[in-house]
């Protein structure tokens, strides 16, 4: 296949373009800066979001776009950084629809990323596909505004995944390293309440999920990115603990987490419990179904 990937220089990206790769596709990433990229077999770098840019001129014959652009959440929330975490992911779906518009024949899929987010936060409720929102907060919402504008591919005859990944474990970055510094302090334990959700995935599984969602033609609409058995944080760092051989005993109050990171405390403090029941029924196997599986892989290496 001939794919197109927008935030293809990221941590994700960049790991789903070498799987790519490995499988024997050809690889477009998209980029604001392609100077200095360096191509090589079966991978290009495409000028895009730039005054001058046309990068429908430079892609042809493309078969599936996967849009994984936006700002990085992972920073505090003002105001300017909400504006630009919700902007950035708009105007990446947005210039993602012109160019799949452009082009002549129209690819065949879009795999356009969102979050659990999507679904607000509960202690109490379960969330499949087939479940809107608990409550409505600032991730609830650009999740929301971030799917809205994907689903206009449909109306180009286009194949869309709405791809909703919970917390992707990885030591490499995300939340998985910032969690596990305390433990290896010897200062690990409940965060918060601990009642609190944490719907995970193994990264292999998030980049084996994408491509399944790729080579599957009655995959479409929305998808959750999570393993079949979310915990809630106090177990999750239970089983940390005992991967890290560390213990798990001094508490992370609330009111500190708030202090420390403001509002996108609502990332640890909060959750939802998620289960990826359309993937399932669409016959995607599990690489690590089972959390201490995972985290021995991952954080026992």
């Amino acid at each position: 296949m001939n794919i197109a990937i927008t935030g293809g220089t990221g941590f994700l990206g960049s790991l789903l373009t070498e799987h790519l790769l490995s499988k024997g596709h050809y690889v477009y990433i998209l980029t604001r800066n392609s100077e200095g990229r360096q191509n090589k077999d079966r991978l290009e770098h495409v000028e895009w979001l730039t005054e001058n840019a046309h990068p429908e001129k430079e892609l042809q014959n493309i078969d599936a776009f996967i849009n994984l652009a936006g700002a990085s959440i992972n920073q505090r929330w003002t105001p300017s950084a909400k504006r630009k975490i919700l902007q950035s992911r708009i105007e990446a779906t947005q210039e993602t629809y012109r160019i799949m518009k452009a082009l002549d024949p129209t690819p065949s899929v879009l795999i356009n990323a969102s979050a659990v987010g999507y679904y607000g936060t509960s202690k109490t409720e379960v969330f499949t596909e087939e479940n809107g929102p608990a409550e409505q907060n600032f991730l609830q919402k650009v999740c929301d505004r971030w799917e809205q504008e994907a689903i206009k591919a449909e109306d180009l005859g286009v194949r869309t995944v709405r791809a909703r990944f919970g917390i992707i474990l990885s030591t490499e970055e995300g939340a998985l390293p910032r969690m596990m510094l305390p433990y290896k302090l010897f200062a690990g334990g409940p965060v918060g309440s601990g009642k609190q959700w944490f719907s995970w995935i193994h990264v292999k599984d998030v980049i084996n999920m994408i491509e399944f969602a790729l080579e599957n033609n009655h995959a479409s609409g929305p998808m959750n990115v999570t393993a079949p058995h979310p915990y809630r944080m106090k177990d999750f760092g239970k089983e940390l603990g005992k991967v890290m051989n560390r213990p798990h005993w001094a508490p992370a109050p609330a009111f500190a987490l708030k202090t420390a990171l403001g509002e996108m405390s609502v990332l640890i403090l909060e959750g939802q419990k998620v289960l990826p029941k359309q993937a399932e029924a669409w016959g995607y196997s599990f690489s690590y179904p089972e959390l201490r599986p995972a985290l021995e892989d991952i954080v026992g290496k």
